[in-house]
């Protein structure tokens, strides 16, 4: 993925409190936010798999274990990299929470101000 120094993706559930939180701290922070709701656009394979090595944590610590579908669908699975990618991107809705990428550095945003994190 190429970025623009300035510019901050934010790849978020529009629907969720912490989604629409993070948007607005994104907004405070650069001028230059290119915001992906996953739930309106998908998120590439590829995509999944270079956001997944900026994390630098596993894939299946993206998700919410809590969610009935995680249950039904991934729980006590052995996915390879391959799966995990085939999961994100065919259940974007069992991420955890937004997800701020910025000069090639990305951030699992549990609480909104984790956004900072980046600076």
């Amino acid at each position: 993925m190429q970025f623009h120094p300035n510019e901050l993706m934010l790849i978020y559930d529009s629907a969720t409190n912490n989604g629409k939180q993070t948007k607005a701290y994104a907004y405070s922070v650069s001028n230059h936010v290119n915001d992906i709701d996953y739930n309106r656009t998908k998120v590439s394979k590829l995509m999944w798999k270079e956001i997944i090595n900026m994390l630098n944590i596993p894939p299946k610590r993206l998700l919410n274990k809590a969610l009935p579908k995680y249950q039904e669908k991934v729980r006590g699975h052995a996915y390879t990299m391959d799966g995990w990618l085939n999961v994100l991107y065919n259940n974007p809705d069992l991420i955890k929470a937004p997800i701020v990428i910025r000069n090639k550095k990305a951030v699992l945003c549990e609480k909104p101000s984790d956004i900072f994190k980046l600076a």
